[in-house]
C-alpha cells in the first residue's frame, strides 16, 4: 500500500482557499447577526395623473346660519312677513317666488305646512291643499279670520334637504315665527317640519317650546298625502276631536 505523508498546515490552509474560490466566495464576511427578514421601505414609484383625473376642488367654505344675526330679526307678526319674503339669507339669496304667510295674530288656530303649493304667487294654499285647509277650518267650526296659515319654506321646494335646513338653523326662524304669531293652538302638516320645531317626528299632540312660549300642537301629515288618503284624513279629523274635547 502506498503510504502519503500528511499535507502541511500551510498545504491545508491553501487548500481550503481553494475550496472556497471554487464555491464562489472570494470576499470577507463579518460573523455578526444580520436580520435577514426585516422590512425595507420600498420607494414608492412616482404616480403620473391619469388625463382624465381632475384636480380636487378646495373645500366649500360654511354656510353661514339661515336668517343671519338674531338681533336683525323683526319683532312683529306684520314685519316678518316682509322679512320672509326679502331676507337673502332665508334661501340662499333667492327672493322669486317666495309667498307670505297670511292670517291674524293670536289666531285660533295656526296651520304649519311644509312649503307653498307650485302655483302659488300671491297667497298662500291657493289651490288644492288651500281648499283642503279651508274645508279643514270649516269644519272645525274656525272663521277664516281666527285662523293663520304659514309655511315652513318660503317657496315651493319639491326636493328640499330638510336636515340640511335644519343644520343650517331654519328651525331658529320658525319658532320665532310662530312666537311672533302666538296661535291658540297649532296644526302641523308634514313630518318634516317636526325636527326643526325640536319635537319627536310622531304623529298627535305636541309640546313646542320657544323660550317662555309653550303651544300644544297637533302632528299629522302634509297636505299632499291628506289629499291622496281618506284614511289619513279621517284619522286626523279623529285626533282633532280627541283634542279639542269634541269627541
Amino acid at each position: 500500500m502506498d503510504s502519503h505523508a500528511d499535507p502541511s498546515l500551510e498545504e491545508q490552509f491553501a487548500a481550503a482557499l481553494d475550496w472556497w474560490r471554487e464555491a464562489g466566495v472570494d470576499h470577507d464576511y463579518s460573523a455578526d447577526a444580520q436580520t435577514l427578514l426585516e422590512d425595507v421601505p420600498a420607494e414608492e414609484p412616482q404616480r403620473t395623473p391619469r388625463a382624465t383625473e381632475q384636480p380636487q376642488k378646495a373645500p366649500e367654505p360654511p354656510r353661514p346660519d339661515i336668517g343671519g344675526d338674531r338681533e336683525s330679526w323683526p319683532q312683529s307678526l306684520e314685519g316678518f312677513a316682509h322679512y320672509w319674503t326679502s331676507d337673502p339669507s332665508l334661501d340662499d339669496g333667492r327672493v322669486d317666488r317666495r309667498v307670505p304667510p297670511r292670517g291674524v295674530h293670536q289666531a285660533d288656530l295656526m296651520v304649519l305646512v311644509p312649503m307653498p303649493e307650485a302655483d302659488d304667487s300671491d297667497s298662500l294654499l291657493s289651490a288644492a291643499q288651500g281648499k283642503l285647509v279651508a274645508n279643514m277650518l270649516r269644519a272645525m267650526e274656525i272663521a277664516p279670520d281666527k285662523a293663520y296659515i304659514a309655511s315652513a319654506l318660503p317657496r315651493h321646494m319639491p326636493l328640499a334637504d330638510w336636515q340640511g335646513l335644519q343644520a343650517a338653523g331654519l328651525g331658529r326662524i320658525i319658532a320665532h315665527h310662530i312666537t311672533l304669531a302666538a296661535p291658540r293652538r297649532l296644526l302641523v302638516l308634514g313630518g318634516d317640519i317636526l325636527p326643526l320645531l325640536g319635537v319627536e317626528k310622531r304623529r298627535g299632540v305636541l309640546e313646542f317650546k320657544a323660550g317662555e312660549t309653550s303651544i300644544h300642537l297637533l302632528a299629522s301629515f302634509a297636505p299632499e298625502n291628506l289629499l291622496e288618503n281618506a284614511r289619513l284624513r279621517a284619522d286626523l279629523w279623529r285626533r282633532w276631536l280627541d283634542w279639542t274635547g269634541k269627541a
